[in-house]
């Protein structure tokens, strides 16, 4: 784990205890966004820095979802 202030900015992360399918990015030294809204966060906050990996699979599972009740639509 680290922090927020220690974490780059671009960097995806999670909250700890906070639901695991809230993935954050850090936007700046002061916000975080998740989805396309912006949030402000403590310097001090504790994340849990994601992997490359995890990124493409949390990405994967999200347009999975989308796609399929698009096609749901369909039929």
């Amino acid at each position: 784990m680290t922090t927020f202030q220690e974490l780059p900015i671009g960097k995806y992360f999670k909250i700890p205890g906070m639901n695991a399918r809230y993935v954050y990015r850090k936007a700046s030294s002061s916000h975080c966004s998740l989805g396309v809204a912006l949030q402000p966060i403590r310097h001090g906050t504790e994340v849990i820095p994601l992997t490359s990996t995890e990124v493409a699979d949390y990405f994967a599972d999200k347009f999975t979802v989308k796609l399929d009740f698009l096609k749901s639509l369909q039929q």
